[in-house]
């Protein structure tokens, strides 16, 4: 008797290994410091892992209700309330997420049909176009402007037609760090005014932006608010990546949609986790000390790359800061980011990872959600590059 395994069509014939993936397995192999993948390498408050204990030893460990704890979706609406001035309905207009990649997936395969056209803005984070060519949809790629990664509004609405469901807004954005500006905000909704198009927005770094910046959240706009997703993400703001709890924010239609994909692709999400964040959320100093928390490891590695030869690109949120290389190497981006794992002992991030079939511009990314000593030991050895 011989054996078969039946072959199949890829439903997504180009994706591989991501270059997050790559790059951790070539770090960990050359005893890299990996400032590629982004998560800390520090621990979360101890206060919110005993949160997370209790709920567990009180018996709180069963299926929660499908769209999350009610004590969790009642305090994302009181912070959204009290940050950006727009009352979202705990009971069915916030919905908690297996973190927030889950979320955006959830959100396209609820409104995207098949032949509809998505909106992108490049470079963008690497989930975005399988999970449009997942729902059947069509990913319209638009560039944000070289150098400065501001969005061009004249080549979003140029990229707009009938067959457009949705946008996908990132701000603070990854991999950039450049802020979305309340004048980008109002802008974005003078041009999908006319329009029925959704707006997707990926605010998971909403809590770090530094300078004096105000995050514009989509929730401080009512015209985008009533057509928008916002999703945002526990994980990033409270240093447990690995938890994967994030949460959608949605007008009650839009949310109702989500949640019949939710059910079905994920249905519940951890009970204790969602009670120990809910209990820990009763302070909101971690989230708003998180831009002096986060400002200061960017000021201190910035510090540290003004004496090297890479030059600095502007660093207004999330925890990532670009640089040019074009003093040190002609390489191609992912090339250098392989030496300098090798040679330097240091991983990176190409930004042409970025961008559909790459887009060259000799930019790595660092990120710096990491302790002192390892940012000192990083900066020690670039000093050398």
């Amino acid at each position: 008797m011989s054996l078969r395994t039946p072959a199949i069509e890829s439903r997504l014939p180009a994706v591989g290994t991501t270059i997050f993936t790559v790059m951790s397995a070539l770090a960990q192999e050359h005893g890299a410091v990996n400032l590629g993948q982004g998560f800390p390498d520090f621990d979360c408050d101890p206060k919110l892992v005993d949160a997370v204990n209790d709920a567990m030893r009180r018996g709180l460990n069963q299926y929660p209700p499908m769209t999350g704890v009610p004590a969790l979706r009642e305090a994302v609406a009181a912070k959204i309330a009290t940050l950006y001035g727009h009352a979202y309905d705990a009971g069915s207009e916030i919905t908690i997420t297996a973190g927030a990649t889950q979320a955006i997936l959830t959100a396209i395969l609820a409104i995207v049909h098949p032949g509809d056209e998505v909106i992108v803005l490049d470079p963008c984070y690497d989930s975005y176009e399988p999970n449009i060519v997942l729902a059947g949809g069509r990913p319209v790629h638009v560039p944000l402007t070289p150098g400065s990664f501001r969005p061009d509004f004249e080549r979003i609405g140029a990229a707009l037609s009938p067959r457009t469901r949705a946008i996908i807004v990132n701000t603070p954005h990854n991999p950039s760090a450049t802020v979305w500006s309340a004048e980008d905000m109002r802008r974005l909704a003078e041009l999908l005014r006319p329009t029925d198009v959704i707006v997707i927005a990926d605010e998971v770094y909403e809590h770090m932006v530094f300078d004096g910046r105000a995050h514009q959240s989509v929730a401080r706009f009512p015209e985008l608010a009533a057509r928008s997703f916002i999703v945002s993400s526990f994980g990033k703001t409270y240093h447990v990546t690995g938890w994967k709890v994030g949460y959608v924010a949605a007008p009650a239609s839009l949310s109702a949609e989500f949640r019949k994909v939710h059910q079905f692709n994920v249905f519940t999400v951890n009970t204790p986790m969602q009670h120990g964040i809910a209990a820990y959320m009763a302070d909101p100093s971690p989230y708003l000390e998180l831009p002096a928390f986060y400002g200061a490891k960017r000021d201190r590695f910035r510090a540290g790359l003004a004496n090297t030869r890479f030059k600095l690109l502007a660093s207004e949120g999330s925890y990532f800061q670009c640089v040019d290389y074009s003093a040190i190497s002609d390489a191609t981006e992912e090339a250098f980011c392989r030496r300098l794992t090798r040679e330097a002992g240091v991983a990176a991030i190409p930004l042409s990872a970025f961008y559909p079939g790459g887009f060259e511009q000799r930019i790595v990314r660092f990120c710096f959600a990491k302790k002192d000593a390892t940012l000192e030991k990083a900066l020690e050895r670039l000093a050398s590059v």
